[in-house]
């Protein structure tokens, strides 16, 4: 399946110059989303996968789902102030100043291995503050998979300790 043909390109958002790749198009098709999520089940199906983890809100539709047909735990990332429990965060740069991402302390059994999934691989700074909180409760990230990865950014060169999979290259 081309799974290139169900996303949506949308110039100019969320700014003048950005050509956003929308994913809403291809998880809007049960077909294609049935595809995404079965890729990646089938690549990591012999891997041991304790936990999948994925940063809000689109690598939460993925990493569920994928989670389920590994048959292993999922653990969701936010934002400050989303999470009930106690937390540890990461920062990672933006175009201009920083954000973090959170995840709750306990979430992760020293020792487990971690999927990290998202949507979307850009400059990589999601993903990485995600595989830091990862390996600050002494989890083990396998890998980092993301549907689309936009190789322009190079946010491989910050992932460069981690292994890699995109379904989809721009």
């Amino acid at each position: 399946m081309d799974l290139k043909k169900y996303i949506r390109d949308i110039p100019d958002f969320p700014k003048k110059g950005i050509l956003f790749r929308d994913i809403t198009t291809l998880i809007g098709d049960k077909d294609a989303l049935r595809e995404v999520v079965d890729i990646f089940v089938k690549k990591y199906k012999d891997e041991k996968i304790d936990i999948v983890v994925a940063a809000e809100a689109r690598g939460f539709i993925i990493g569920g789902a994928i989670a389920c047909g590994l048959n292993a735990g999922f653990v969701p990332v936010r934002k400050k102030g989303k999470l009930p429990h106690k937390t540890i965060g990461a920062e990672y740069d933006l175009e201009y100043g920083t954000d973090s991402l959170h995840m709750h302390e306990d979430a992760i059994v020293e020792g487990r291995r971690v999927l990290v999934i998202d949507d979307l691989l850009a400059t990589g700074g999601t993903a990485k503050a995600t595989c830091e909180l990862v390996e600050r409760t002494k989890g083990e990230v396998v890998e980092v998979g993301f549907i689309i990865e936009l190789a322009g950014l190079k946010g491989r060169e910050k992932l460069k300790d981690y292994k890699i999979f995109s379904q989809i290259v721009y």
